[in-house]
């Protein structure tokens, strides 16, 4: 049964009120387990003044014994509060990731990147139709936090695509749509990591690791480092049990081995710093990666993602072992007794360079596999949270036909659709109408939603038909001081891309917001005149808003290949009142006058 929005949000908050209340349990466990570690820390000290007050028989083995019992509880309570510390840790990037669905569904803004990095004025369409940057489309959609997963995205919205790609990828959100509530899993393992973290891990799999290690692959020191620990650890109970001349050779070899690490500190350093600290980052992508390999994908375009015969998942956990046996170097008391005892930072260093020959390859490619993962679910969620939109078809010739289109950064309560279809042949489209009266967001309403369709996504419209088209667009023009470029001079070279663009691909469809704004009312004129005549030349559709009614005049020598729309608007007691409706024909009724007239102004 199809949900709508009021209960996926009612959905929401419920998830909110499991995860805030199991939070909330977690904290009381782990402030019980604090008490048990100060009752055992106190049972220690008892025992040890017991011993202190002994007698030397059976009594005291006991109390020797009895002391090692509040050491290994203790270790225990150390560790299961690890364990869950990093549940509760795990819990609230949970309550994060619902709190953001449930925020953004209420009007707030989403807490994942906006995508502000990709914003460019020089793009045929991305500038004018706020597909980058605070409230644009891909603050809409986005629910990457992987560096690849941003980039993916912007890439998506941003580049034309094959038919056959889109398809392909809207079988893949469908899927991912279908196992919605388990993605909020795979993004709170993903969510509150150091993101530069995993990207400087990946550099040095790259290719810097295996350089960086190369002083450990000397057979000798590798041979040594393997049997040290097992050579001190005889030392250390020839020297307890016999003392004398062990003690001192003990010694020694723990000089010996503080000496070697000296040595290679420099080296061992080199590799640690690229790692360390991040066992963590690396378990929960591990996770992450486990729940794509456990899933039984039909999808072509997701399966075709997985390319390791092995699950890597497992590799990344081996690696996650490694680096945070390597971070006890960390304290210098433990880092120190490991070092000296069995030469420890040399032992993780071999353990890595182990891995690294086995693995890392298949690393590399399943991390950056994570960012098409968090790409296609960033959709599937679109698609979840407005369950009313649809997907559109993309079919191959001449199409575009759209039922009660409507604008997706708008909200539902203040949205108005409206219906638009393409002839069979192109045409350019007038669309005049009054200020404010909605010709923009039209423009920029069709606009975006075909960059939906492209990207796979669902739609805001009731149904929406279309083929592949390259958008261009022109609507926000603006001069800029620094490369001392006029309004007429930036309007100018945005119509020169925009003819270059038509000339290199046929399928395109132009969308432009009052042209030639820069220069005189004759000027603008001609020079519409002139384009409009250019994109007919071409077989070129477009749509093409302006206050002119002279261009709307055009129709009479271009019946065939242009047609005119408007929107208009209604004077009731002196107010004007606006329905935002696309209707067929030239404006006939324009507002200027009286908005004028409203600051003093009045005209004969």
């Amino acid at each position: 049964m199809l949900k709508n929005q009021a209960q996926i949000i009612s959905g929401y908050s419920q998830k909110i009120n499991e995860v805030t209340s199991k939070i909330e349990q977690t904290k009381k466990l782990i402030d019980q387990l604090s008490l048990v570690r100060i009752g055992l820390f106190l049972a220690e000290i008892l025992f040890f003044i017991l011993l202190l007050n002994s007698a030397d028989d059976n009594g005291r083995t006991l109390i020797q014994i009895a002391l090692l019992l509040p050491v290994f509880g203790f270790v225990f309570v150390v560790r299961k509060q690890a364990k869950l510390d990093r549940e509760i840790d795990y819990e609230k990037q949970l309550l994060w990731v619902y709190q953001n669905e449930w925020n953004q569904l209420n009007g707030k803004p989403n807490g994942y990147d906006s995508g502000k990095e990709f914003e460019s004025e020089s793009h045929p369409y991305s500038s004018d139709l706020d597909i980058f940057g605070n409230a644009s489309l891909f603050a809409l959609i986005n629910r990457c936090y992987t560096k690849t997963g941003n980039d993916l995205l912007a890439k998506r919205l941003a580049n034309k695509s094959l038919k056959e790609e889109i398809l392909s990828r809207q079988e893949a959100v469908k899927e991912i749509q279908e196992k919605i509530e388990e993605t909020f899993f795979l993004r709170a393992n993903l969510h509150g990591h150091d993101i530069q973290k995993i990207e400087q891990i990946k550099i040095q799999l790259q290719g810097n690791l295996g350089l960086q290690l190369a002083f450990v692959r000397n057979k000798f020191l590798r041979l040594y480092v393997a049997i040290a620990p097992y050579f001190t650890l005889g030392l250390v109970l020839a020297a307890i049990f016999v003392g004398g001349l062990f003690s001192n050779v003990l010694g020694l070899f723990v000089f010996i081995h503080l000496g070697i690490n000296i040595f290679f500190n420099s080296k061992i350093n080199l590799v640690f710093y690229s790692f360390g600290g991040g066992s963590g980052l690396l378990n929960s992508y591990a996770k992450a990666i486990k729940w794509t390999e456990n899933q039984d994908w039909k999808s072509q375009y997701i399966t075709c993602l997985f390319t390791s015969k092995i699950p890597v998942s497992k590799e990344i956990e081996t690696l996650s072992k490694v680096i945070q046996k390597f971070d006890a170097r960390l304290n210098l008391i433990v880092g120190g007794f490991l070092n000296g005892l069995c030469l420890w930072d040399l032992q993780c260093c071999i353990s890595l360079d182990k891995w690294y020959q086995s693995s890392s390859k298949d690393v590399i490619t399943t991390l950056n596999h994570l960012g098409d993962f968090e790409e296609l679910i960033s959709l599937a969620t679109l698609a979840h949270n407005h369950p009313e939109w649809v997907y559109p078809k993309v079919e191959d010739g001449f199409l575009l036909t759209a039922v009660e289109v409507g604008h997706p950064l708008i909200s539902i309560e203040k949205r108005v659709n409206n219906n638009f279809h393409l002839e069979q042949m192109p045409t350019v489209d007038i669309v005049t109408g009054s200020n404010m009266a909605g010709k923009s967001t039209f423009l920029r309403t069709l606009g975006i939603n075909m960059v939906l369709a492209y990207a796979g996504a669902p739609v805001c419209a009731k149904s929406l038909q279309l083929s592949v088209f390259s958008i261009n667009s022109y609507m926000r023009i603006k001069d800029s001081l620094n490369e001392s470029t006029s309004t007429f001079k930036a309007e100018l070279d945005r119509l020169k891309m925009i003819l270059n663009n038509i000339k290199h691909d046929k399928n395109t469809f132009v969308l432009i917001d009052e042209m030639l704004r820069g220069t005189n009312s004759k000027d603008k004129y001609l020079g519409s005149k002139v384009f409009v005549e250019k994109l007919i030349t071409e077989k070129t559709p477009g749509l093409f808003a302006t206050h002119d009614l002279q261009l709307a005049d055009l129709q009479h020598d271009h019946q065939q290949t242009l047609r005119n729309f408007h929107f208009d608007i209604q004077i009731n007691n002196r107010e004007m009142e606006f329905d935002y409706k696309l209707k067929q024909g030239p404006c006939s009724t324009f507002n200027a006058a009286i908005l004028l007239k409203q600051i003093g102004l009045s005209l004969n």
